[in-house]
Formats: C-alpha cells, sequence, structure tokens
C-alpha cells in the first residue's frame, strides 16, 4: 500500500504544479497573447494534466479511505474546487470583459491557493487553522 500511495502522491503533487503553471501561462497569454491560446497543444494539454489529477485524486481517496463529505477537509477541497473551475472558466473564456477576466483569475489563483493549504493542513480553514 506505501508504494501505491508514494506513487500516486507523487502524480498528484506533480499534476498540481503543473496546473498551476498551465494556468498562469493561458492567463498570460489571455492577456497579451491571446492568439496563442488557439494552440492545439494549448487546447488539449491542460485537460489531459487536469484528468490526471482528479484520478491521482480519486486514487488516494480510495486508497485511504478518506471521502468527501466524511472529511471536512476533502469536502472543503471539493467545494472549492469547483469555485476554482468555474472562475476559471469565467478567467480564460466566459468573461465578458478583460477587467472581469482579470479578477476571475486572480480570484481563481486564490481559490487554488486555498485548495493547496487545505490539503497541507487537512484542515477547511486552510492556512488560518
Amino acid at each position: 500500500m506505501t508504494m501505491w500511495y508514494v506513487g500516486l502522491k507523487s502524480v498528484h503533487v506533480t499534476c498540481v504544479a503543473l496546473t498551476l503553471v498551465l494556468f498562469v501561462v493561458r492567463a498570460n497569454w489571455m492577456l497579451f497573447a491571446p492568439e496563442r491560446l488557439e494552440r492545439r497543444w494549448v487546447r488539449i494539454l491542460p485537460h489531459c494534466v487536469d484528468t490526471m489529477l482528479l484520478l491521482s485524486a480519486l486514487g488516494l481517496v480510495l486508497l485511504l479511505g478518506q471521502y468527501p463529505g466524511v472529511q471536512p477537509w476533502l469536502t472543503a477541497k471539493v467545494v472549492a474546487l469547483v469555485a476554482y473551475i468555474l472562475l476559471g472558466t469565467i478567467g480564460l473564456k466566459r468573461g465578458a470583459t478583460r477587467t472581469i477576466r482579470v479578477t476571475a483569475c486572480l480570484a481563481a489563483l486564490l481559490v487554488f491557493a486555498y485548495i493547496v493549504s487545505v490539503a497541507l493542513t487537512h484542515s477547511p480553514y486552510g492556512l488560518f487553522a
């Protein structure tokens, strides 16, 4: 079990880092080089990384037997993940104005930081625990 845990956690943490980097790059391109967002790999790679992130999270949940709805910190992460996805969609695609997009991207980054803090502290209060 230890080998599976270490492997899944490594994949999960790597995907977290890649997700952050790809989001920041796409947000930067949205502001300064929107034509780059049309590249095929830019439209595909983030979804592949996010799928691996969610699959590794599911694997960790099943392996450890800790479930959202039972563990408050995991519930907080799932709720925050939904908020991050919605804000990211507004920030990168659906925001009507540049100001809305920038604000949504910044809010998404704050939510991302909250999710990481919850993961590190195992508390729904994150760094405020």
